[in-house]
């Protein structure tokens, strides 16, 4: 119970310094591209910060915490690798938008495969959307109280709708406002929980480093796996490129390399606390147990809001992207702040309706935006990197198809009897040996589908956007 009160006030405290950081604001500038009330864009160490609490969210803490206590060194590094993505982020925004001149993904796509090219982006982006507030209400939930209970449905409401108000409020704008403090926040909770770490005096680095013995061991393969993603990996991300659009170009490029180091600086500390904790695990026990037997409660009290607040930053930067992709990249709507607000609403009843319908299968449903993106990965090196204009339309739609399709054989693979030939056809058992099979195969069944469509559709030029200046 004192744990639960202690985190109630602590969620109190983070959730007001959050709306009263957050300016009400009246134009769509501040509202969908970041910009001040007098069009000042944000400067570099606000978008870097903001990006790097943006992508560490609640699920991410803890599945790195969970990689490296079960796989040890190789499960922390994989999950790290991942923020490698902020490094393929600012070269694919620094070639979509200042060597092209594109001022959103949605329109190089359209320029280049017409509505084919935004009907699927889209429907990718809107899932990695809803999939984000869905899986970030969920973490806060269990923090609170077990799946079901009453304790963990208003917990999630709560927090959900508060998140909301100070989002509806602001926009980007007040998402970068209020990214900044919690990213200042949450490094100082990151810093206090491993010195409390460090002074139990009980880490064997050497043991920690020796952790992941073998390569056959699935936290060396799901690194194999975030390295063939991070090419793709970006660019479906709307959160990430959302803030790449938004200041000049040396701020921009170096914000994305600044919060590249930086995110995976916490997120491997993250991945090294599970590493140490499995390495004392009892048989039977889990992550948060053991962590709690091995440092007491202040520091599962520390990772605990580490979740919360990093639960609150993603929200509020999804809420944003949300609001800028159905009303502004979509053209669902007027692009007024008005209805800005409205898109914000309808994506927090829909992550919670995911949440209240059932956890235990719609959970898995985060792991599908990594799968679905590799389709992306032959756009970014044919279409965007080398600049090749000729690509058919039926090229993108079937790497699209062998994405989508993978993703699928993914999500089902141990759900249903049908999906689990995958194991013996492919000689591996292993979820994350799937995995790396099934992103290989739509990174060359797409690769291939371009290659052929280029040879077949001979070099043409078609119309690019005027490059904007740096």
């Amino acid at each position: 119970m004192g744990m639960t009160v202690s985190l109630t006030v602590a969620t109190a405290l983070v959730a007001l310094a959050s709306i009263t950081l957050s300016p009400r604001v009246r134009t769509a500038d501040s509202f969908y591209k970041g910009h001040s009330p007098t069009g000042v864009a944000p400067g570099m160490w606000a978008l870097a910060l903001s990006q790097v609490t943006t992508w560490i969210f609640a699920r991410s803490i803890m599945n790195a915490a969970i990689l490296g206590y079960f796989y040890g060194i190789g499960g922390a590094l994989a999950y790290a690798a991942y923020y490698l993505s902020f490094l393929t982020g600012a070269w694919i925004i620094d070639a979509l938008r200042f060597r092209h001149g594109f001022p959103s993904v949605q329109t190089f796509l359209h320029a280049r495969f017409g509505a084919a090219g935004t009907g699927c982006y889209n429907f990718v982006v809107g899932l990695r959307l809803l999939s984000e507030v869905f899986a970030n209400l969920l973490v806060i939930g269990l923090i609170f109280g077990a799946d079901g209970s009453q304790a963990y449905i208003l917990a999630i409401v709560l927090l959900g709708v508060v998140t909301l108000a100070y989002s509806m409020m602001g926009g980007l704008h007040a998402s970068i406002r209020t990214d900044v403090f919690q990213m200042s926040l949450f490094l100082v909770v990151l810093a206090a929980l491993m010195a409390i770490t460090l002074a139990s005096g009980r880490l064997d680095l050497g043991a920690m480093l020796a952790s992941t013995p073998t390569v056959e061991n699935p936290g060396w393969v799901l690194f194999a796996v975030a390295l063939v993603q991070v090419v793709s990996y970006p660019m479906h991300d709307p959160v990430m490129m959302d803030r790449g659009f938004i200041a000049d170009r040396r701020t921009t490029v170096a914000s994305f390399y600044h919060a590249a180091w930086l995110s995976i600086v916490c997120i491997l500390a993250f991945g090294l606390l599970g590493v140490w904790a499995g390495l004392h695990k009892a048989a039977g026990e889990s992550f948060v147990p053991t962590l709690a037997r091995l440092l007491g409660d202040v520091p599962v009290f520390l990772f605990n809001v580490a979740l919360i607040v990093s639960c609150m930053s993603t929200l509020d930067s999804t809420f944003a992207s949300a609001a800028k992709l159905a009303v502004v990249d979509m053209a669902a709507a007027r692009p007024t702040v008005a209805n800005g607000r409205i898109a914000m609403l309808l994506f927090l009843l829909g992550g919670l309706v995911m949440v209240l319908i059932g956890s235990k299968d719609l959970y898995a449903a985060t792991a599908i935006s990594g799968t679905a993106s590799m389709y992306l990965a032959p756009v970014v090196v044919f279409s965007l990197w080398l600049g090749r204009s000729d690509v058919p339309v039926w090229s993108y739609l079937v790497s699209f198809l062998a994405a989508m399709t993978a993703a699928l054989l993914y999500f089902f693979y141990d759900n249903a009897d049908y999906a689990r030939v995958l194991g013996p056809l492919l000689g591996f058992e292993q979820k994350y040996s799937k995995l790396l099979v099934l992103c290989l195969a739509v990174l060359v069944v797409g690769s291939c589908a371009f290659l052929v469509g280029m040879a077949t559709n001979g070099r043409r030029r078609e119309p690019t956007a005027t490059p904007r200046p740096a």
